[in-house]
């Protein structure tokens, strides 16, 4: 079995872009409908509907037109990490309920999770997980507990074994046998994330097929995302939040293929922030993306000059969220705005079962890049 733990990592860590305008929370927020949030996905993978966005301009489409809106030589760039059986139940030695959700494995037997009960564990506490697991609380990083499990079976057994697919708070129903296999991309093949990088979920092989048939390559990076991905923004001032830390990897190949891209005349389309976030991290300090691993805590806000995407495919993201602060730096407030109204008013399918939308990049002053 392939062990969730990877290898050190280089601490980079990068705080918020510095820009001219200061934004509050509330510029963040926006009225959702319940209803519009997706429960389950459609029937298809590549049945969903899709919205381009242009600067302004705002088209209808979907998800299976997207060939025919992008170009030969553009390159799709792929987030391969797979999500894991993170979250497990059981009691403390007092007997009150406890769910525990790992953060990160980091090791055979030790991990990093949040731990929900009625009153957190204390270090030394036994939590009692049921089938013979018990985990030993260790002692807290931040919001996290470190954990140390003592059953005799490798951590990554575990939580295949034992563990639920950890869908998001506002999934109302527990994960089933058939989320085991949509709440996954169909490409997914490094174990370690607690979330799904969503905007890959509308992937089937035949649409690989098909762009690549249309000269249209795609390479891929590992980003394992965390549990801090649902963490809301508590600060009014955008400014005070500090993003949690994720673990990345980017392979030769890929930065081959988006040196080969560009070369060509072609652009590089990130599939999701994560994918975003692990091409931007990594180009921060040089202009342009390197091979290698890393961390980063990479908060992306309006006014952030992005050097490695040109185009971003991702789903709708929640009212107030780090990754709607994201989306609107790449397309510009306004146009976020507008876009998200639309979303609303045609009632597209938001999160992470949801509809998905096509940007294209705008630049600082509002103009557009590609």
């Amino acid at each position: 079995m392939q062990r969730l733990a990877m290898p050190r990592f280089a601490v980079l860590r990068f705080t918020i872009s510095r820009f001219t305008m200061p934004h509050s929370l509330a510029d963040f927020d926006y009225p959702l409908p319940p209803e519009l949030i997706a429960q389950f996905p459609a029937p298809v993978r590549s049945a969903s509907r899709l919205l381009h966005v242009r600067g302004n301009t705002l088209q209808d489409r979907q998800f299976a037109e997207l060939p025919q809106l992008l170009a030969p030589n553009d390159l799709l760039v792929l987030n391969d990490t797979r999500v894991i059986k993170a979250r497990l139940t059981g009691t403390k030695a007092s007997g009150g309920r406890i769910e525990v959700l790992i953060e990160r494995v980091l090791d055979e037997n030790t991990a990093l999770a949040q731990v929900r009960a009625s009153h957190s564990p204390v270090a030394g506490s036994t939590l009692n997980l049921g089938h013979g697991i018990e985990a030993k609380v260790e002692g807290r990083d931040g919001e996290f507990f470190r954990l140390r499990f003592g059953s005799g079976r490798p951590l990554a057994e575990i939580i295949e074994q034992e563990g639920e697919i950890p869908l998001p708070p506002y999934i109302t129903h527990h994960a089933d046998a058939a989320d085991e296999e949509r709440y996954q991309t169909v490409y997914a093949r490094a174990p370690g994330a607690v979330a799904a990088p969503t905007a890959g979920l509308h992937f089937d092989n035949a649409m690989l097929d098909s762009l690549q048939t249309a000269g249209i390559r795609h390479a891929f990076v590992t980003l394992h995302v965390g549990a801090g991905t649902f963490q809301p923004v508590r600060s009014e001032n955008i400014a005070a939040h500090r993003m949690h830390s994720e673990r990345y990897y980017i392979p030769e190949a890929t930065v081959e293929a988006i040196g080969v891209t560009r070369a060509a005349g072609g652009r590089v389309v990130c599939v999701g922030t994560t994918s975003l976030r692990a091409l931007e991290a990594s180009a921060a300090a040089t202009g342009t993306p390197v091979a290698g691993a890393a961390e980063t805590a990479l908060f992306i806000t309006p006014g952030f000059r992005f050097r490695a995407a040109d185009l971003l495919l991702t789903n709708f993201h929640l009212p107030k969220s780090t990754l709607l602060m994201l989306v609107s730096a790449f397309a510009g407030m306004h146009n976020m705005r507008m876009a998200y109204a639309h979303a609303i008013e045609r009632r597209y399918r938001f999160f992470s079962y949801g509809d998905c939308m096509l940007i294209e990049r705008m630049g600082p002053g509002g103009e557009h890049e590609v």
